[in-house]
């Protein structure tokens, strides 16, 4: 049985399990870098490797359960994925879990959000990301990575954190105020509670890994410089557990490169030091 960072099987059983991890590994629609695909399985690896106590939060947090649910693959068109993905989600918050998801690529985001925008009223949306993700069509899908929180955009409140890369095209769909591009916050005192502030109780995050400086996470599509530092974003989103009610989040866009084995563990040390601050006071 493959679980989480080797846990044992008394805490990655369904039955007994908080928290649900859904694995996407869809790499359909990317424009350069490839290889989302692959993230999944060298996340799982590398957190095998990993220690299980949160020095931080003085915590065990996979005592809470972790179970990994079957992947969502073998789709033939980024529409059959969104679909797909949206009625997985929709079930899986009827179950009353903690659900997390792991890309693949930022347009398995689509359809999640989706379902949860429909389920939770007055939803925000927190996106932290190097890219703002808001064309209305890309490639001639609307179901693009490109377009990941486009629909979001629409239906519900969307704070945009460490924006650093946009087409011209994407500026009209930009929710005023609600942006914090890089280049800014590397300036500020204040945009960790301005932005927090932003945000209605409960929240959603969609994580691109490509957020990150790619001198640490250089395992994405596209690197693109200027990106947040590890402590930063570990603060910010330490802040955001504690002061809303996160319901579910996502992590997107890790692409492995071939014996670079720093970024994977990464990417499994946030997603662990993730749930660590949302049970830190027993969720």
């Amino acid at each position: 049985m493959n679980t989480f960072g080797g846990i044992d099987r008394q805490y990655a059983g369904r039955e007994d399990s908080d928290i649900f991890l859904q694995s996407i590994p869809y790499d359909g629609t990317s424009t350069w870098g490839k290889g989302a695909d692959k993230g999944f399985a060298a996340f799982i690896e590398a957190s095998k490797n990993m220690e299980l106590y949160d020095i931080e939060t003085d915590s065990e947090v996979y005592k809470r359960g972790i179970h990994l649910l079957p992947e969502l693959t073998d789709f033939d068109n980024p529409e059959e994925m969104v679909n797909s993905v949206y009625s997985k989600t929709k079930a899986l918050i009827s179950e009353g879990r903690f659900n997390t998801f792991f890309g693949g690529e930022h347009s398995i985001s689509i359809g999640i959000i989706k379902a949860y925008y429909e389920h939770y009223e007055n939803l925000s949306v927190l996106q932290i990301d190097a890219h703002s993700d808001l064309r209305p069509m890309y490639n001639g899908s609307q179901y693009n990575h490109a377009c990941a929180l486009y629909d979001c955009s629409l239906n519900c409140n969307l704070v945009q954190v460490g924006i650093r890369s946009m087409d011209s095209i994407e500026k009209s769909n930009l929710q005023s105020g609600n942006v914090y591009y890089a280049k800014d916050i590397f300036q500020s005192q204040t945009w960790q509670s301005d932005s927090i502030n932003r945000l209605t109780d409960k929240v959603y995050i969609t994580l691109d890994l490509d957020a990150l400086d790619p001198s640490i996470m250089p395992s994405t599509g596209t690197p693109e410089p200027g990106g947040l530092s590890w402590w930063q974003l570990t603060h910010y989103l330490k802040e955001v557990f504690s002061k809303k009610q996160v319901v579910g989040f996502d992590i997107v866009e890790l692409a492995p490169i071939p014996d670079l084995l720093a970024p994977n563990f990464l990417a499994a040390k946030l997603y662990y030091k993730m749930l660590s601050y949302k049970f830190e006071h027993n969720g």
